[in-house]
């Protein structure tokens, strides 16, 4: 049974086209690019032509950004797709079964349209490579890119499972397609799921949905290898890409069971389990450990570490014996909880049992480690006696391995759906709490540092750490040292900054240029711009864009998805991919002083802004 669809051109019509004309389509590829339209038209459906008015001008061509085709089923819209210009060439005649090669004048993007259309478009579009398997079209690569990167916005992992599934074996529910047409429909489903998996394995590993449908997948592909032979190497692929997955397992399957490993390696509950155990053993975190009421040593560790390392970070961090600390939690519900040294401080969450306290084993008694002046000068001695390339190495080394596992999916996920997004954005609020604890570092070691001549002398310091993460390519590190001397507890201190030669207030005037946030932050994106990757780029500012691409912009249209609200998005998140990749060579990662990363990687930090500003105030009391 036929549904009652239509289709309508959304352009201007010039008057001379009366009712009953004819509209032709002169290029080969205007149909092409249409394959499911000609599968409604085979099934019986109906296509209309507006016959709206158009403007003035109806002897000029018609612009790319004019025509607009909409689709529609049982009389509502379901997908709006968009002619644009390419200068993709199509496929060579060896590629195409002898066809002469041509030039593409023009293709159908995705405008709006409902789930299940935009994914049978994306399949349409897609034009696979019959030797190796891949796309042969950019726009098409671009088109899937962003559909994977987004479908999280628009549909649920097992509503997208399902419509794969669908379309896969659409055959038992069509029965108009030969032989040559379901291979490639199949084989273009197949390269779809290798590509998904590709990208976001590490949100899929755990997904039970997902193990499924790869399971019932693999099924349908063994059973169509009879029938489609050339199926193997797709086969062979899928097992391959799930072979990877299962370096996080420990269990290995006999030689007999072999012939049936692909089965095991996708669907077994108990590998699932231990798959899921060993990842969050390696997973970093930044602990919190708290030696006064409003300040903390910020430390990396990994998610199973135990109260005993952390005593030993401390103590020989703060220079006093460990046998006389013990961590305490402070329950969220204000109770109290001594921590064993060999009990476990994270749970499965990954979150702390607690806020987390050193304190002397009286329980009476928390460290402060600002009372006594000597002290302090010894802290800030040992900050000054660091070379300031060596810091700026570490802080980049730092940000680098956490930014380095950052995936471009995790900015939709925090952008959508902040308070739902538990363990698909942990590398990203690692970053940023990363960016906002250098930037209260910065403040802490200065506001600390007594001796006006030696604050002078930090100041400076900072300002060259500065300069070199500037130039080792880190502008996530560098915002933050900048914003941390620009902090008002910090720029209010008149007799320091008077102090500072000028040769450092020029360089340090220079380098707040590039955090102007005046036209849009155009010093900083030009700068950017120019280096070359990989690099570590501000992360704030590029979650603003996305927010801003978001709250500008309707995610839905008439019940449609705003397909060019979720590019727009997708084109902003690449550029983290963009940064990871090292195409010329250029690591970012240098080898760092173990004294100077000793110091970095456990930073003592205040967090509480008042106590800040009565260590400013102290320092430089008002006039």
């Amino acid at each position: 049974m036929s549904w009652d669809c239509g289709l309508r051109y959304m352009f201007s019509v010039p008057p001379a086209l009366q009712q009953g004309s004819m509209c032709i389509l002169h290029d080969k590829e205007d149909l092409s690019r249409l394959e499911m339209v000609q599968r409604l038209a085979k099934d019986g459906c109906r296509f209309l032509q507006n016959q709206s008015k158009g403007p003035e001008r109806t002897s000029e061509p018609q612009s790319d950004e004019a025509v607009r085709v909409c689709v529609k089923e049982r009389g509502h819209d379901v997908l709006v797709l968009q002619r644009v210009s390419s200068q993709q060439p199509a496929p060579s005649a060896s590629a195409r079964g002898g066809r002469r090669e041509e030039t593409r004048n023009g293709r159908y993007v995705v405008v709006s349209g409902t789930p299940e259309k935009i994914l049978e478009h994306l399949l349409n579009d897609m034009t696979l490579d019959e030797e190796q398997g891949t796309t042969q079209s950019k726009e098409s690569d671009t088109l899937l890119d962003d559909f994977l990167l987004t479908y999280p916005v628009f549909m649920s992992t097992s509503d997208f499972c399902q419509a794969l599934l669908g379309h896969y074996c659409s055959k038992r529910y069509r029965g108009k397609e030969d032989k040559k047409e379901a291979l490639e429909r199949k084989r273009k489903v197949l390269h779809l799921v290798s590509q998904w998996v590709s990208l976001c394995r590490d949100f899929l590993r755990e997904d039970e949905h997902v193990k499924l449908f790869m399971k019932t997948l693999c099924h349908y592909v063994l059973d169509d290898l009879y029938e489609h032979p050339a199926l193997e190497k797709d086969v062979r692929e899928l097992q391959q890409l799930y072979r990877l997955q299962r370096r996080h397992t420990s269990e290995e399957y006999s030689p007999q069971r072999k012939s049936k490993v692909l089965f095991h390696q996708l669907s077994l509950k108990e590998n699932g389990l231990q798959s899921r155990g060993t990842q969050r053993e390696g997973k970093e975190v930044l602990c919190h450990v708290y030696i006064t009421m409003d300040s903390y040593l910020s430390m990396k560790a990994h998610a199973g570490v135990v109260t005993q390392e952390l005593l030993q970070a401390a103590a020989d961090r703060m220079d006093v014996p460990q046998g006389e600390l013990v961590l305490v939690a402070v329950t969220y519900t204000g109770g109290r909880l001594l921590l064993q040294p060999h009990d476990r401080v994270f749970s499965d969450s990954s979150r702390p049992v607690g806020r987390l306290h050193v304190c002397r084993k009286d329980l009476g008694e928390i460290l402060n480690p600002f009372t006594d002046n000597s002290e302090l000068q010894q802290r800030t001695a040992r900050m000054l006696s660091l070379n300031t390339w060596d810091v700026a190495v570490a802080l980049t080394n730092f940000d680098w391995t956490i930014f380095d596992s950052v995936h471009e999916q995790e900015l939709v996920y925090f952008t959508f759906s902040r308070h739902s997004s538990s363990g698909h954005t942990v590398a990203l609020e690692l970053l940023l709490q990363r960016c906002d604890e250098v930037q209260l570092w910065v403040m802490t070691e200065v506001l600390l540092c007594p001796m006006l001549c030696k604050r002078v002398q930090l100041i400076k310091k900072f300002i060259k750490i500065a300069a070199h993460c500037k130039a080792q390519r880190n502008l996530n590190c560098f915002f933050a040292i900048i914003m941390g001397l620009n902090a008002a507890a910090v720029s209010r201190l008149s007799q320091t900054w008077e102090k500072i030669p000028g040769k450092f207030k020029k360089l340090f005037s220079e380098l707040e240029t590039i955090t102007d946030p005046s036209l849009n932050h155009k010093a900083y994106r030009d700068s950017f711009k120019k280096m070359k990757a990989p690099k570590i780029p501000f992360i704030p500012l590029l979650l603003k864009d996305i927010t801003f691409i978001h709250e500008g912009n309707k995610t839905f249209h008439d019940n449609l998805v705003n397909f060019e609200k979720l590019h727009m998005i997708a084109e902003t998140v690449r550029i983290i991919r963009q940064c990871q990749k090292d195409h010329m060579g250029n690591g970012i990662m240098q080898k760092s002083s173990p004294e100077v990363r000793a110091y970095i990687d456990y930073l003592h930090i205040i967090d509480n802004q008042q106590t800040l500003f009565e260590l400013s105030h102290r320092l430089e009391p008002r006039a």
